[in-house]
């Protein structure tokens, strides 16, 4: 019986005494040094404000269209007999150019006639001043002490003399006025949009000739919000004068594969609001569009849809940033000087495509973030890695 018990309690001492072993050395097994992971700070890209002396942008857009544009008429009748070369689609033409020239025969025999009539009325008229110079003579011989009643001395003809020689003056200038407008011409420099006639047609007055518009200057016209008219300076029903010419412009289109630019001048606003779109609206003049005024021989065409950047007249001291430096429309992430975040909510002036301008929120020389940041806390430790220049 010992026998079998000490067979059975065999394997059990044995397992205690490896298990009392494996104990005894994992005690005296010196423990792992313990480290603690540092943590990991996100590295930001920044960039000092700097304070300075701007003129606020404002960018917007509109399309082209003539100061000058009228539909031609005549204002006599008559059969068409000549028209010039440069009165078609897209010619220019010269002030004083004859464009349209009407038949004008009937029109000198009118003038002979009516000059025929001033000479006529001139001489009963000389007639008329003798006749009565005589019978005031007369009267005078025969009745020294008495005055003469005007019949007796016939003013009343001398009246009616003047009068029918100032009537045959004024016939004689609506021959000589309706002769000349049998030759239609213009007082500018223009080009033609359309023409409706052609030689051998006969016109009456009002008669449609063609549609021309004047290349002096053109206008495009500028939607704007009250903000951005704050921004420019400019009050509700401004127009441009010599203390004030207006804030520049500067427009731009793509003309084929090249990008133009055009220089001009807001000389006007709307005095009140468009009901419909609750904007309000500014209207930009470029001089001599299709002359000096052209950008690289492109003029600046009617009906072409045109970028426009304006320019406030007045300087102001703000904090310009880079425009990645805006988050969410008004805030900034600033690095203060124990480089933690500080996310701020700034007053926002004017933004572009490469700079924001901020009136406060920021002060001159502060490191704002413009990098991107994922997750932004107010008051996270970052790592300031570089510094990028203003240029």
């Amino acid at each position: 019986m010992n026998k079998k018990y000490f067979k059975a309690a065999a394997p059990v001492a044995v397992l205690a005494v490896a298990f009392g072993a494996v104990q005894l050395m994992s005690a005296a097994k010196q423990a792992p040094e313990k480290k603690e992971e540092e943590q990991r700070l996100v590295s930001l890209v920044y960039t000092q404000a700097r304070e300075q002396a701007v003129h606020l942008n404002v960018r917007t857009q509109g399309e082209v269209r003539a100061h000058t544009e009228i539909d031609l008429s005549a204002e006599v009748s008559g059969r068409i007999v000549a028209i010039s070369d440069n009165f078609a689609e897209g010619a220019g033409f010269e002030p004083g150019e004859t464009l349209v020239q009407l038949d004008d025969a009937d029109y000198r025999l009118a003038l002979a006639r009516a000059k025929a009539g001033v000479a006529q009325a001139e001489v009963l008229l000389l007639q008329a001043r003798a006749a009565a110079s005589i019978k005031r003579q007369q009267w005078l011989q025969l009745n020294p002490d008495r005055e003469p009643t005007p019949l007796q001395v016939n003013r009343p003809q001398v009246a009616e003399a003047e009068a029918n020689l100032r009537s045959a003056q004024a016939e004689l200038s609506d021959a000589e006025r309706d002769l000349a407008r049998t030759r239609i011409a213009l007082p500018y420099r223009g080009r033609v949009a359309s023409r409706a006639v052609g030689v051998g047609q006969y016109v009456t007055t009002n008669t449609p000739l063609g549609r021309v518009f004047a290349t002096d200057r053109m206008e495009v016209r500028l939607p704007l919000t009250d903000a951005q008219l704050q921004e420019l300076d400019l009050p509700m029903g401004f127009v441009a004068g010599e203390q004030n010419p207006g804030p520049q412009v500067t427009l731009s289109a793509q003309v084929g594969s090249r990008q133009h630019q055009w220089r001009g001048r807001i000389v006007r606003t709307q005095a009140s609001v468009d009901q419909q779109t609750r904007l309000i609206y500014a209207v930009a003049e470029v001089n001599d569009p299709y002359g000096a005024g052209a950008s690289d021989g492109a003029p600046l065409a009617v009906g072409l849809f045109v970028s426009a950047e304006a320019q406030s007249t007045r300087e102001r001291r703000a904090v310009v940033l880079p425009r990645e430096a805006l988050r969410n429309a008004d805030k900034v992430y600033v690095v203060d000087g124990d480089d933690q975040l500080d996310i701020r909510t700034v007053d926002v002036l004017s933004t572009s495509e490469n700079r924001v301008v901020v009136a406060s929120g920021v002060a001159d020389g502060e490191r704002v973030v413009t990098s991107t940041v994922a997750n932004a806390v107010d008051g996270m430790q970052v790592q300031p890695i570089t510094h990028l220049a203003r240029k």
